[in-house]
């Protein structure tokens, strides 16, 4: 069945023999206000990674109606800001919330290709998107959280610290909602775009070579946390060459000084990229303390509000 904006498909996951029922919509149904000039037509690589990307869809995963937590969480897999992961940090890990009673949202976001706040609009748009559809989806409007991987993890990270409460004034409904999600969960996420510490390849993809000076700060978002920010779960590998550990650290830190609850937590190995897959020797230490977190740290917490 076909429907505007909307797809019923199905996803194998990975090495699993299950098939878990989807809804893909596009994100933006009328077509976005702006493009990010990528004409190549999309291609999966032999990694299985998506490249060319500029049709921003959602991919939304709802759990059992007896599970239903009323927790969602998108995804934002990682890539660079060049690609995206989408298979191994973005469908597998849906299937692991999905388990858990949470509809899990993967976002496949528009590449930035020398437009830096496309991914954010994209990233925004989603949060608000869920938000207008939680009655029908069984989500709770303030139990809404998004996640990354590593580039992924930046935009999730820039959407928990860039965000706004919507325009009344919209004729678009979904425009008129908060895009403020109510907590995250970044996986080795890039945070800062600080020459010390930065990966430099998610910087040039985002900001482009000659970027303002202004633009690093913006997106430096250890700088960017306020006593707004939601409460943040991190994980990552303490050998991660690739993305440095001290940009998870520099945000723990940022986080605390305003007081927001969080939680860290360095693996001590397993390099960079490793995703959600059981089969990785560093699935039970993230999955369990990520449970844990999800359990009694949010639940509780968005109760309150």
């Amino acid at each position: 069945m076909i429907k505007k904006g909307l797809v019923i498909g199905i996803w194998l996951i990975s090495n699993m023999a299950v098939a878990q029922v989807y809804e893909e919509i596009l994100l933006w149904p009328d077509g976005a206000t702006e493009s990010n000039g990528i004409t190549e037509a999309e291609i999966v690589e032999d990694n299985h990674v998506v490249a060319n990307i500029s049709l921003p869809k959602l991919y939304v995963y709802h759990p059992e109606k007896e599970e239903n937590t009323g927790v969602a969480v998108i995804i934002c897999p990682g890539g660079g800001y060049l690609r995206e992961a989408i298979f191994h940090e973005g469908h597998d890990y849906a299937q692991w919330l999905v388990e858990r009673g949470i509809t899990a949202v993967v976002l496949k976001y528009r590449l930035p290709n020398g437009y830096h706040f496309i991914p954010l609009k994209d990233a925004q748009r989603s949060i608000r998107t869920v938000r207008y559809n939680a009655k029908k989806w069984g989500v709770n409007p303030l139990k809404i959280g998004i996640s990354g991987f590593s580039a992924g993890g930046h935009l999730a990270s820039t959407a928990g610290t860039h965000f706004d409460k919507g325009n009344p004034r919209s004729y678009d409904f979904i425009e008129q909602l908060s895009c403020r999600p109510d907590f995250m969960i970044l996986f080795y996420p890039v945070i800062t775009m600080r020459e010390a510490f930065t990966h430099k390849g998610s910087r040039t993809n985002l900001l482009g070579k000659d970027y303002k000076p202004e633009l690093e700060t913006l997106y430096s978002n250890e700088e960017q946390v306020s006593q707004q920010t939601p409460a943040t779960f991190l994980v990552l590998s303490d050998d991660d060459i690739g993305v440095l550990p001290r940009n998870s650290v520099e945000f723990y830190m940022a986080l605390k000084r305003f007081q927001i609850p969080a939680s860290l937590h360095i693996i001590p190995s397993g390099g960079h990229g490793w995703g959600t897959h059981p089969s990785h020797h560093c699935y039970q230490q993230w999955s369990v303390p990520l449970e844990n977190w999800l359990k009694y740290t949010i639940l509780p917490l968005v109760e309150q509000k």
